[in-house]
């Protein structure tokens, strides 16, 4: 069938495999020379499309095992974050990290080690996975851990799926009271101002800024910076206290079509970036999970509003020392060419260990862009200006970028290399991201 991820750019026609179960897995493993596992799509490019060989982890979600008193659950690795939540949150447990989407499996999760708006506080999604059981090139299910084949685990964090298939994981998860985030709202008139916020927010949990990706001059990086924690018991009003980890039923809307080519360009973008910064008040106010988390799985499908072109996600992460400069840089480029992209946001990430693991401390920024040649010409061009300053591209999201970038701005991506060839030496695991980045 023909299959994107979430960008809808590349497509490609993929054989798929839907295995139910360990042993079927390990059958599709065996039985095709090359393969990758795809779990829901959500990555933005090309990291889970093989066309010889797809294999969806959709049918392996079961949960296994769960223990109350600690929080820490065991999974198949097709188990989607949307049904640990509905799960889980009513009982007080929340993820230890969360992407801006709950709809993500749990094996898709640490393939790309996402990250969440407490990494300077929590780490990464891998940081809190007690082991996990990994179905290697030979046919091995080896369980890995921090203190059990670590060199692997450590490869599979981030690894996009190139060590193995996972089966099978336990992570633990935190304790909550509510099912409400206390949540602070910053404006921020440009981008020193919005990185002295996230500075100043440092004990705050969670942190999040909205970036006007089109402002120039004086209000160059002007935000929205969102901080939020857990809402204790207390917190909420009398009348919520009999239920306060009921989940709110979701009230999603679809987008009907694909928009128009032409109804994302400057001026649209920069009316909507103009009302949004003006309209959003500053002010403490308690919300629920998903609109603090997910806002925008509550639009199904909305990809489609960048057109059937499709669109393309950027995401960088610049080291704390650059991050000024090159934030600075990057967002001049982007205004100057008035490429305005209305989902743009900045976090502030901690220190992180990892052989493909995207973090490290310093600023992510994340945009997106309608798929097209004047957009991969400014991505490239934003490439020159990330590797400039020591930074790197998120695989999660990449869709386009080159095995010359890649190669600049992996450091340890040698010891990726090693560590494949040992485990899987014919190359069984690749995807058209592995061999567009020459892995």
């Amino acid at each position: 069938m023909m299959l994107s991820g979430w960008g809808r750019y590349p497509r490609a026609e993929c054989r798929v495999v839907e295995p139910d179960g360990a042993a079927e897995t390990l059958a599709a493993i065996s039985g095709n020379d090359s393969l990758i596992a795809r779990g829901n799509g959500r990555s933005y490019g090309d990291s889970s499309l093989n066309p010889e060989a797809t294999v969806s982890t959709r049918r392996e979600n079961r949960f296994i095992a769960f223990d109350p008193a600690t929080g820490v659950l065991t999974c198949e690795a097709g188990a989607m974050l949307s049904d640990i939540l509905a799960t889980f949150v009513p009982r007080g447990w929340f993820p230890p990290v969360t992407p801006g989407t709950k709809f993500v499996t749990v094996g898709g999760m640490i393939a790309a080690d996402v990250h969440g708006k407490n990494h300077h506080k929590a780490g990464a999604f891998g940081d809190h996975v007690e082991w996990l059981d990994l179905a290697l090139a030979d046919g091995q299910v080896l369980r890995c851990s921090a203190a059990e084949n670590a060199e692997l685990f450590a490869a599979t964090r981030g690894g996009m799926g190139l060590t193995g298939i996972i089966l099978a994981v336990c992570f633990r998860m935190t304790p909550i009271e509510t099912a409400s985030i206390r949540q602070e709202t910053l404006r921020a008139g440009d981008l020193a101002e919005t990185m002295d916020l996230f500075e100043q927010s440092r004990d705050w949990t969670y942190t999040v800024a909205w970036i006007d990706c089109l402002a120039k001059g004086g209000g160059l990086g002007r935000s929205l910076l969102y901080r939020g924690e857990h809402a204790r018991l207390a917190e909420l009003p009398a009348e919520h206290r009999e239920a306060p980890l009921a989940l709110k039923p979701p009230r999603s809307k679809r987008v009907p079509l694909d928009f128009p080519a032409a109804s994302l360009n400057r001026w649209s973008v920069g009316v909507f970036n103009e009302l949004y910064y003006r309209r959003s008040k500053p002010g403490t106010v308690l919300v629920d999970l998903e609109t603090f988390f997910y806002p925008l799985d509550a639009i199904l499908e909305w990809n489609r509003i960048y057109g059937r072109s499709g669109l393309l996600q950027y995401q960088c992460v610049l080291p704390k020392a650059e991050s000024a400069a090159g934030l600075r840089a990057l967002l001049s480029r982007i205004a100057a060419t008035g490429a305005g992209s209305f989902l743009s946001v900045l976090k502030l990430l901690g220190p992180q260990a990892g052989v493909l693991s995207f973090p490290l401390e310093g600023y992510t920024l994340a945009l997106d862009f309608r798929a097209g040649a004047a957009t991969l010409a400014l991505l490239a061009e934003l490439d020159a200006i990330v590797a400039a300053h020591g930074g790197r591209i998120y695989l999660a999201k990449d869709a386009r970028m080159d095995a010359a970038m890649m190669r600049k701005t992996y450091p340890r991506l040698a010891e990726f290399e090693s560590l494949r060839r040992r485990v899987d030496p014919q190359g069984k695991f690749a995807s058209l991201q592995s061999r567009r980045l020459a892995l």
